[in-house]
């Protein structure tokens, strides 16, 4: 009897082991329940399961302008919860005043990407991108260290950070975490379309030519019907294929950002740049990695009649480029009236994803 009492604790610590490292676990009612209805199963880190406290202390992080060297921006500054926490400035603006380069990309849906970050991928997971804008001379322009002076210096920071965190430690890495629970935490999924799909709502005649449009793929057999065929790229629940792509917004003389090609140093990688969720692409302009296309009439012009030749081109591009999608205006009317389907309201009201300190 003593032998197999004696394993019975073994075993129990071995399993408490397992479940103490990185943040708490989800006992005592700590664990958060994450709403994803009409998504796959998200793709969470195992070191990183999403808890009641560790998402609180995420958005508080999120909100907290002392992540940057004046105290005046936060990660919000730039991904607004009104505009489906993206933003709508052409480029951002840092704590000096200085535009960034490209376009914020929207941060929701982010458990339903797993392959890096950014427009060029060069973060490898999402904690560790959400470091990368505090230290982005351009952005917030502030250091990890002083971060951490700060936060320490905050009694109710040093406490939440012991609530989360089994060394309690208010570092660079758990601040990571915090971030990525809570970005992790942001779920889209109840737009119109979506209620559509539930069979709670019904499509108007134009959305639904839109939604046919939206799915129809070039059909040789009949070369003047207009088609969209976005799923090729902004396909799937999320509207994405979490891939890089060139979508034909520049010929290879023309091409001065090489996205995901700066940081592969691959030719094959030069122009392409992670495709974005088309979900509330109505809430998120301008559009592209530049933002060069104020509106969707633009983006739709762009498929339709300017699609440019390059090296990299994606080949799914290459009837585009040559002979457009064959879309009239009434075909783009009712491709974004499709589009605006896809706009997730609750999402930009929700009050978990909403500013703590308001």
């Amino acid at each position: 009897m003593r032998i197999f009492t004696i394993l019975g604790i073994t075993l129990l610590l071995f399993s408490c082991s397992k479940d103490d490292e990185g943040s708490r676990n989800d006992s005592n009612g700590n664990k958060y329940n994450l709403e994803y209805t009409g998504l796959p199963k998200p793709n969470i880190a195992e070191d990183n399961k999403l808890t009641k406290n560790g998402v609180e202390l995420g958005r508080r992080l999120f909100y907290e302008k002392t992540l940057s060297e004046d105290n005046s921006m936060s990660c919000a500054s730039c991904h607004v919860q009104k505009d489906a926490f993206s933003d709508i400035r052409r480029f951002s603006e840092g704590v000096k005043g200085l535009p960034g380069k490209r376009q914020a990309m929207a941060v929701f849906n982010m458990a339903w990407n797993d392959n890096k970050f950014f427009w060029d991928g060069r973060a490898n997971l999402l904690r560790d991108q959400s470091l990368l804008p505090i230290q982005d001379h351009l952005e917030m322009n502030e250091t990890l260290d002083n971060v951490i002076l700060k936060l320490k210096a905050n009694a109710d920071y040093v406490e939440r950070f012991q609530d989360v965190f089994e060394d309690g430690e208010i570092n660079s890495f758990n601040i990571s975490l915090a971030l990525e629970q809570f970005m992790n935490s942001i779920v889209s999924n109840n737009s119109k379309y979506d209620k559509f799909l539930q069979n709670k709502a019904n499509l108007s005649a134009s959305e639904e030519r839109g939604r046919v449009l939206y799915f129809r793929a070039y059909d040789p057999l009949k070369p003047n019907q207009a088609f969209g065929n976005c799923i090729d790229c902004h396909g799937g629940a999320n509207f994405e294929n979490d891939s890089y792509m060139n979508n034909g917004l520049d010929t290879d003389e023309e091409m001065t950002d090489l996205g995901r090609g700066a940081v592969t140093e691959r030719a094959v990688d030069r122009g392409t740049f992670k495709i974005p969720s088309l979900r509330n692409i109505e809430l998120t302009p301008p559009y592209m990695h530049d933002g060069r296309f104020e509106t969707l009439e633009e983006v739709i012009d762009h498929y339709n009649s300017g699609v440019k030749l390059s090296t990299t081109l994606n080949p799914t591009m290459l009837s585009l480029a040559n002979e457009g999608s064959k879309m009239n205006e009434q075909d783009k009317k009712d491709l974004i009236a499709f589009l605006k389907t896809l706009t997730d309201y609750d999402l930009v009201t929700n009050p978990k994803y909403s500013d703590p300190f308001e």
